[in-house]
């Protein structure tokens, strides 16, 4: 089962590497095709950030129920051919309405997510489960580090260069999954497909009805919109503010990731057997609090490169919350918890790219009466401020 096992894994990198690799490109790109100024391009890279995330929330549940129904095999076999034929349109894509197209598709075929650790469910036995899911969540990391990092270099040769690299990676994963993925829903195990059962807001109902957890997927949701600003807005921040290139940008964020990575990989568990849940997660948020505020007004690239693994501190944040919400969640509804947090964490990419890049251009557009290119990062202050007070005010019962 290890060739299977590598080809899933490679699947969600890929998928994960679908969001970060345009993000260096993209003010360049959407300039090419669709003119106007810096400003203007911030506004359709929300569009084009959301569009992707808002098909992830929506068919991250379908994905997962048809299959359920049909078998793991065809929907991750059927997702990486279509997201290989993807990337090929927007390699040639000559307009903004095929892009956002293009980000449509791609956001319905990088929802598998689901798809995948249900594989892992299906061939992992109970003590091997949570290491094997931590591996999902491992290569979701790589690729969404590689992403960015890869994105940059290919930068050199055009804008498309991205593009052309993520159709081979997707169509190499392809073939090497007609040859070596197996079908691990039997006849006893498959159910017909609900599209009452693959409607994410009936689980978030149930879920925010258990005891003392309503207020904290509030704080889960606060903070993800407020996080996801480095994404949304760096690229076109960083340019506005330091005139930083596609590379220096891409390797910036491939610092963060890695940043992340190592901190949700090791420091997560030292801080929460000394410190707990609750003091993890006030410490976190009290880094993102700071680091926000910095930003705001920082004009110095070079401190800001420094800046990003203090920024990276607050990774904590959310497998502490994880964990605190599944202490108060009882074991029968532990699947249903995670699922809610993956929708809400995808809610949240749909309205973070948005907000933040539409502040973004109000605050540099030509004759703005305030020219603040950080304005953005003061809102997701604000954003997290809030969160943090709720979270502050919160006491879940534990089951």
């Amino acid at each position: 089962m290890r060739l299977p096992f590598f080809f899933v894994l490679l699947t969600v990198m890929i998928d994960a590497m679908g969001i970060g690799l345009v993000l260096p490109i993209m003010p360049d790109l959407i300039v090419e095709v669709q003119g106007g100024t810096l400003a203007s391009a911030a506004i359709w890279g929300g569009v084009l950030s959301t569009s992707f995330a808002a098909m992830q929330f929506i068919f991250g549940p379908i994905l997962g129920n048809l299959s359920d129904a049909y078998g793991r095999r065809i929907v991750l076999l059927v997702s990486l051919f279509v997201m290989a034929l993807d990337y090929v349109v927007m390699a040639i894509a000559g307009s903004i309405w095929l892009l956002l197209a293009g980000r449509i598709v791609g956001g319905i075929t990088a929802a598998t997510h689901s798809t995948a650790a249900a594989f892992m469910a299906d061939v992992s036995k109970p003590h091997e489960k949570a290491a094997n899911f931590g591996l999902l969540g491992a290569a979701f990391g790589v690729g969404f580090v590689l992403g960015p990092v890869i994105g940059g270099l290919l930068s050199e040769y055009g804008t498309r260069a991205p593009f052309w690299a993520a159709a081979i990676l997707s169509s190499l994963s392809f073939i090497i999954g007609v040859f070596v993925m197996p079908e691990t829903v039997t006849d006893k195990t498959r159910r017909p497909f609900s599209l009452r059962r693959a409607n994410p807001v009936n689980s978030l109902r149930a879920i925010a009805e258990l005891p003392g957890i309503r207020p904290l997927l509030w704080v889960y949701f606060l903070y993800s919109v407020s996080i996801y600003v480095y994404p949304a807005i760096w690229a076109y921040f960083t340019t506005e503010r330091f005139g930083w290139s596609a590379q220096m940008i891409g390797l910036s964020l491939g610092v963060y990731g890695i940043g992340m990575a190592a901190v949700q990989g090791g420091l997560i568990r030292p801080a929460t057997r000394y410190l707990g849940e609750r003091v993890t997660i006030v410490y976190g948020m009290a880094f993102e609090i700071v680091s926000f505020l910095l930003l705001s007004f920082l004009t110095n690239g070079l401190i800001a490169l420094l800046l990003i693994p203090i920024t990276a501190l607050g990774a904590v944040v959310t497998p502490a919350l994880q964990a605190l919400m599944s202490r108060a969640t009882p074991d029968s509804q532990q699947g249903e918890l995670q699922g809610v947090l993956t929708s809400l964490h995808a809610l949240s990419m749909v309205i973070s790219p948005l907000l933040m890049t539409s502040i973004f251009a109000q605050f540099v557009k030509p004759g703005t009466a305030l020219y603040l290119p950080g304005a953005p990062f003061l809102l997701a202050m604000v954003l997290m401020i809030v969160g943090f007070t709720m979270f502050l005010r919160s006491r879940p019962n534990k089951s």
